[in-house]
């Protein structure tokens, strides 16, 4: 899957955003984050793409990447672009709903995420997993509420 731009912030809202992703990665990397391999591919206020690395753990007994895994994926997506688009504001999964179309036991896959919908309290996005070729394997809606301001450390 070829690594394509989406819209772009601001060029001074562009470097801090960079900035702040890379301390996710950073922070994420002793999390269940890093624990899944996960990389962020491309990010702005539109959209989100991250992905894995199939590796042997990460396959059900089938031999196939696990469903967790993909639903981990779309959650994880949708995730970070709230936080890209709320800021400092808290948040937490209230709905994931999943459907899977494919798997793959090899490989890379790609989550995307884009918000369908938000008010003041909660968000509604959609995600989809896909594999290097561009098949779709699964795809799912999730809500976050908007808990309250993040606590400052």
């Amino acid at each position: 899957m070829e690594n394509k731009t989406l819209e772009p912030l601001a060029d001074s809202d562009s470097a801090e955003l960079a900035e702040k992703i890379k301390r996710w990665e950073e922070n994420g990397s002793k999390l269940f984050w890093g624990h899944l391999g996960l990389r962020m591919e491309e990010w702005s206020d539109r959209g989100v793409t991250i992905s894995v690395d199939i590796r042997p753990e990460l396959l059900n007994l089938g031999g196939l990447l696990h469903g967790g895994v993909h639903a981990s994926l779309i959650d994880t997506a949708i995730g970070m672009l709230i936080m890209i688009v709320r800021g400092e504001e808290d948040i937490v999964t209230t709905n994931l709903n999943m459907h899977y179309l494919a798997s793959r036991s090899e490989g890379r896959v790609f989550a995307a995420a884009e918000i369908v919908h938000q008010s003041r309290k909660s968000i509604t996005a959609q995600g989809f997993v896909r594999s290097e070729d561009g098949e779709r394997l699964a795809f799912g809606t999730a809500t976050f509420r908007i808990v309250g301001p993040r606590p400052q450390a």
